[in-house]
């Protein structure tokens, strides 16, 4: 088994120490502590805190882009059952961390605040062409599909902000059901 590099290692526990801990009021020096480091070997690696998290942004974002393939492994999967798949996963309270991070870092890259920035080229575009793929696959044309996968991803975020605003979990999965209800008639 091929060895991770320094820089890895150390993104992978950053990663699972927000996911553990959230990251309201965390200081360099202690996320540094909680992955047995030291804060400067994480400014040499990232840069900056924000540099940190922008990378932990990535990565996670990486990891949900490959991990969708694995959530509708049956070929003759519905729309509606893949997209609920894809909800119970996307949704699931063990990622809110992490995903509270990605909003909080997209906001400051809507505000043009570097390194934060950075993680808007790329955002909604990484995520198309696996989105319009999975629409395809499902029976959507191919011309129709990556506008819908780019609808597909705002929604989803959408919901996803208004989960962890409001902590509805039983409006917020209504809309969902109701998105599927409104779609599910593309695919049939």
């Amino acid at each position: 088994m091929e060895s991770k590099d320094p820089r890895s290692r150390l993104l992978d526990a950053a990663i699972d120490a927000v996911a553990e801990g959230g990251i309201a009021d965390l200081s360099l020096r202690r996320l540094a502590e909680r992955v047995g480091t030291s804060h400067r070997m994480l400014i040499h690696h990232f840069g900056s805190k924000e540099g940190l998290w922008v990378a932990i942004v990535r990565e996670v974002e990486r990891r949900q882009i490959a991990a969708v393939a694995d959530l509708v492994p049956d070929p003759d999967a519905s729309f509606a059952e893949a997209t609920r798949a894809w909800w119970r996963h996307i949704s699931d309270p063990s990622l809110w961390p992490n995903e509270r991070l990605f909003f909080e870092v997209y906001g400051q890259g809507l505000q043009g605040r570097r390194p934060a920035a950075d993680l808007l080229d790329g955002v909604v575009e990484s995520w198309l062409g696996p989105a319009a793929e999975i629409a395809t696959r499902l029976g959507m044309a191919p011309d129709a599909a990556r506008a819908f996968a780019r609808l597909g991803i705002a929604v989803t975020r959408g919901l996803l902000l208004d989960l962890l605003a409001t902590g509805d979990r039983a409006a917020v999965d209504a809309a969902m059901e109701h998105w599927i209800a409104v779609n599910a008639p593309l695919f049939a």
